[in-house]
């Protein structure tokens, strides 16, 4: 091999581990939000929602102060969908397991978890990890949510961000009303920061 030849391979292996190295660099790459699908965006997370369903954003003005974040689905004056987003919402939290029971514990008496598991988003390497619980509750009819007795699915997807500020993001819509892929899309949609 020639020295011209052999500074040319160089040079190449060289920009090849140069692209990789940049490309994995602090593991941030974001989460894929499919089309129909709108984000909601905070300073710890961003979220997918299905704004093709008919989901919008809910002015700050007009949300809770727990929620960073809320995209409402309303039919007929009654919220049949949201998705929220809450930071820093219990001290002493420090992973995923922490955060997933802080957050679960927010549930409430008559839910039924239907399953639990760890979960890995899209974003910050050291932050990646988080924790998924799926549940249905029945509706209370109050505050303007559907009928009494009305079956609801809920996802929530607990973490703590890259500066150890836990995040709760919950999807509750009426039972039925989102596909299961829908629910997965969900939380593939989280890009924690």
């Amino acid at each position: 091999m020639t020295l011209t030849k052999s500074r040319t391979l160089g040079a190449a292996v060289t920009a090849a581990l140069a692209l990789m190295l940049l490309g994995g660099c602090g593991g941030t790459d974001a989460a894929t939000v499919p089309d129909g699908w709108a984000t909601l965006d905070t300073k710890s997370v961003s979220v997918g929602y299905p704004e093709g369903e008919g989901y919008a954003p809910q002015p700050a003005a007009e949300r809770s102060r727990a929620n960073a974040a809320v995209a409402l689905k309303e039919e007929k004056g009654l919220r049949t969908g949201m998705v929220s987003v809450q930071l820093d919402f219990a001290t002493g939290v420090g992973d995923a397991g922490e955060a997933a029971a802080a957050a679960g514990a927010g549930i409430g008496l008559g839910a039924t978890r239907k399953d639990t598991q760890d979960v890995r988003l899209a974003g910050e390497e050291s932050a990646r990890d988080a924790r998924r619980i799926d549940y249905e509750f029945t509706s209370t009819g109050e505050e303007s949510t559907p009928a009494k007795g009305t079956r609801m699915t809920g996802v929530v997807v607990a973490g703590v961000d890259s500066k150890d500020v836990p995040f709760a993001i919950r999807l509750n819509a009426v039972k039925g009303e989102l596909a299961p892929e829908d629910l997965d899309t969900f939380v593939e949609s989280i890009t924690v920061k």
